[in-house]
């Protein structure tokens, strides 16, 4: 199973990238997003879908992307 932040390679076209979306269909098909690492002309690369079962992991990432608290909004309180 190849999960968000995960380096993943599509076995049919050699794409690899870091997965950044995943969808999940009534009809039990499971798409995962990837993102190519790399820059064209300085910018972020479109994300391209692959079927899961045609990926095949190639690196978790060195980082724990299961934060417990990612921010957003704070509680209010008055200034006194």
């Amino acid at each position: 199973m190849i999960k968000l932040g995960n380096k993943a390679k599509d076995k049919i076209t050699g794409f690899v990238g870091i997965a950044v979306a995943r969808t999940e269909y009534l009809t039990g098909c499971t798409r995962i997003s990837l993102q190519s690492p790399e820059l064209h002309d300085g910018k972020p690369q479109d994300w391209v879908g692959f079927d899961e079962d045609q990926l095949e992991l190639v690196e978790e990432p060195k980082v724990d992307l299961n934060v417990k608290n990612p921010g957003g909004p704070q509680p209010w309180e008055p200034s006194r």
